[in-house]
């Protein structure tokens, strides 16, 4: 079942707004398996262009979608975060059943990717470099196609995690040319 937390910044959650999102969203729950509970945070953005955006996270025990969408109307860029969200559904779950399919045990890996926030830096003008913010997370074992699967889920350019077979914590992220690199630690 989900739950929202709705947010606006420079536009007021009106209740038809509140109705809209939820209705919309709330279709993805055909996706999760019974009894799984979680949150939709949804931010709502106008700028003065008018343009505006909406931004939706939906953090489970094993897994977290998320996805962004810029448009002029609200509505129709709701609309279209719904789809994408339907579609990295789709994608992950195919994937993973084809992994099942490839080895014994991976049936549940479904429930074995881990939720990774990771921790951002950012460079200040007086080229100091500052924590601006700090997570912590639980590294779950995996191979490497998963860990590149739950980095484009999130939406970020790299994820750590542990290995699988060697148990070492390792990085694979995002190159510029769309390809993907692989950090092993000894």
């Amino acid at each position: 079942m989900l739950d929202f937390n709705i947010r606006g910044e420079n536009v007021e959650v009106t209740p038809a707004i509140r109705e809209y999102v939820e209705k919309k969203i709330q279709k993805l729950e055909r996706y999760f398996t019974e009894g799984a509970n979680a949150t939709a945070h949804v931010n709502l953005k106008v700028y003065n262009d008018k343009q505006t955006k909406v931004e939706v996270t939906i953090p489970m025990k094993n897994l977290t979608l998320r996805a962004e969408e810029r448009h002029s109307d609200m509505y129709a860029a709701v609309d279209l975060i719904v789809d994408k969200l339907e579609r990295q559904i789709r994608k992950y779950k195919t994937r993973v059943n084809r992994k099942s399919r490839e080895r014994e045990g991976v049936a549940a890996f479904f429930q074995s990717v881990e939720d990774s926030n990771n921790t951002q830096e950012s460079l200040d003008d007086d080229q100091d470099f500052n924590v601006v913010r700090t997570k912590q997370f639980d590294l779950k074992p995996m191979d490497q196609e998963e860990a590149i699967l739950q980095m484009n889920m999130l939406g970020h350019n790299f994820f750590i995690f542990t290995d699988a077979e060697s148990d070492g914590t390792n990085i694979v992220y995002k190159r510029k040319d769309g390809r993907y690199g692989l950090i092993e630690t000894n």
